[in-house]
């Protein structure tokens, strides 16, 4: 028999993870950041028509690397995880994952899996929102213990 609490064992999957104030300053930020700088390029009177393009294009890539940085979240759903991280996504089936660990000091939930590595859980960061990340590493704890028959640590 599980272990898990009554809130885990009646969690609704899928479930997403993401560091939504983070988030929601990166994205706040990427706008601004693009808005002004195409603003000005746009606005000098002495640009001609190329540097003109390459001040909007400047602004766009700001906000490309921004919309990159804001991309990470863990979804967990009846089959396992998918962690998107800025680049990539992995998917891993729920007797994949050992642990879920959050030290104090970690920039981020780190998964030790069955093959002895360990993967960067960028969607579950305590950064801005300590508190939240915590509340979410707890809880895909609950759902891995329980979902892959570990005995909880």
């Amino acid at each position: 028999m599980s272990s898990s609490s009554p809130a885990t064992r009646n969690a609704t999957l899928p479930v997403t993870f993401r560091p939504t104030r983070t988030r929601v300053i990166l994205l706040t930020m990427g706008v601004a950041m693009f808005a002004v700088v195409a603003f000005v390029g746009l606005t000098l009177e002495r640009l001609n028509t190329g540097e003109r393009i390459s001040f909007v294009f400047t602004g766009l890539l700001f906000l490309g690397v921004l919309l990159l940085l804001s991309r990470p979240k863990v979804v967990a759903d009846d089959r396992g995880v998918t962690i998107t991280n800025i680049t990539g996504v992995r998917r891993l089936e729920w007797a994949e994952i050992v642990r879920v660990n959050l030290r104090p000091g970690d920039p981020w939930v780190f998964l030790d899996l069955s093959d002895g590595t360990s993967l960067p859980v960028l969607g579950i960061q305590p950064g801005v929102a300590r508190e939240q990340a915590i509340t979410d590493a707890r809880a895909l704890r609950a759902l891995v213990d329980e979902r892959a028959g570990h005995s909880a640590s």
